[in-house]
């Protein structure tokens, strides 16, 4: 891949792949004219690429349209590139393409600039080379889930709510979108209440439970839809079911097309003229991004340090007492209720609870800056690490700041 020389090409050109891989340099004829007209406005010549990068982002966030987040898109294709170069090979299970990888990230390009903020010391580039990674592997995480599951299982892991989404996204009528809803519904419970407590397998319902399916459909359509119609027979209600399926495959891991092909009649002088193909660097690059990726990683846990002592400092003052006795004093949960004449389960219920808001603190922190879905391995994480710094936060902590955090 070469390197953008310059502050027209960084932020009004797009990666064009070809076989799965990098082809060359491609211009937006608009933005190109966008970032020249900007560019005269300015009296004194701004060549640094972070000003453009802060200029374009508090302008987005002032007011978010298209035109910002094209410029910022432009000026983080090698970041989200390098970013899902990296990703892939961490979860062979799943077969993605590089480019469709690629599209999949930059595609959440609006989730990270509301999260990243310009005036903090992390640059926008550094933050979206953690957060692409983690949004490419919620992706293909969800994708491999997606993937093992059939139909009939896939419909009742399925939500309500995203099911709706799904089927807005289809493009699907409300009074259409409703009686499918209401058919899901009725699957959902026909199916639990008809399947055998011995069969294990999720499978397709036998002829019993379609029939028991399809009367509850027709007992509920008359209360619950605005307009009921008809009844309607087992074999609509597995028509629509199996539509709603396919929809939510579609809506949970869609297709990805590249964004980065020429546009049709677009005028042959609005690209750049041949690219001349030069070697870039890589192991320089690679440490560049190290070098980011450190200072990145610095920062996160100075951000996490600071929420878990504001939350600790929130927390009632007998919850903070107690953590001091536990943590600092070293003291074991009989010792703490003999000491405070309460019952040791009490000791054990308040510890938990205590730790249960912490854990919260940060797991909310994580889905909300870092874009990490809180499963339960995340969350299992999370908390083996928030044992080890409450260890060693109270273990450190001097002794004539007992009294208060």
């Amino acid at each position: 891949m070469r390197p953008r020389q310059n502050i027209l090409e960084i932020f009004s050109t797009f990666i064009q792949f070809e076989d799965d891989r990098f082809k060359c340099w491609i211009y937006d004829a608009k933005l190109r004219r966008s970032i020249q007209n900007c560019w005269s406005q300015i009296l004194e010549t701004k060549n640094s690429e972070n000003f453009w990068a802060t200029y374009w982002h508090k302008h987005w966030q002032n007011q978010p349209n298209f035109l910002a987040e094209a410029h910022l898109s432009a000026y983080l294709q090698e970041t989200c590139y390098w970013s899902t170069q990296r990703t892939i090979p961490q979860i062979p299970s799943v077969q993605c393409t590089l480019s469709d990888c690629f599209q999949i990230a930059i595609a959440e390009l609006p989730k990270i600039l509301k999260a990243c903020d310009p005036d903090q010391k992390a640059s926008l580039k550094s933050y979206s080379n953690v957060a692409f990674g983690n949004i490419i592997r919620d992706a293909l995480r969800q994708k491999q889930e997606i993937d093992f599951c059939n139909d009939w299982a896939l419909l009742l892991k399925l939500s309500r709510k995203r099911l709706q989404e799904s089927l807005q996204n289809a493009g699907l009528t409300d009074e259409t979108i409703a009686c499918y809803l209401l058919a899901w519904k009725c699957f959902v419970d026909g199916y639990i209440l008809g399947k055998s407590p011995g069969v294990r397998k999720l499978q397709r319902p036998d002829q019993d439970t379609w029939e028991k399916i399809a009367q509850l459909y027709n007992c509920d359509r008359l209360t619950q839809l605005n307009s009921p119609g008809t009844e309607s027979n087992a074999q609509a209600i597995e028509k629509w079911l199996l539509s709603s399926a396919k929809y939510a495959r579609s809506y949970l891991y869609p297709v990805v097309s590249s964004l980065n092909v020429p546009k049709t009649g677009q005028v042959d002088s609005e690209l750049q003229d041949d690219l001349p193909d030069t070697t870039l660097n890589e192991s320089l690059l690679a440490d560049l991004i190290a070098q980011e990726e450190a200072e990145t990683h610095k920062n996160q846990q100075q951000e996490i340090q600071n929420l878990l002592i504001t939350t600790l400092e929130k927390l009632p003052l007998q919850s903070q007492q107690l953590l001091q006795l536990y943590y600092q004093k070293g003291l074991t949960q009989q010792q703490i209720a003999k000491q405070q004449q309460i019952q040791q389960y009490q000791v054990s219920r308040q510890l938990a609870k205590t730790r249960e808001t912490l854990l919260l603190a940060i797991t909310k922190w994580s889905q909300e800056t870092m874009h990490i879905s809180p499963t339960s391995n995340v969350v299992k994480h999370i908390s083996a690490i928030l044992e080890e710094w409450l260890q060693n936060y109270f273990t450190n902590l001097e002794p004539h700041s007992s009294k208060e955090l």
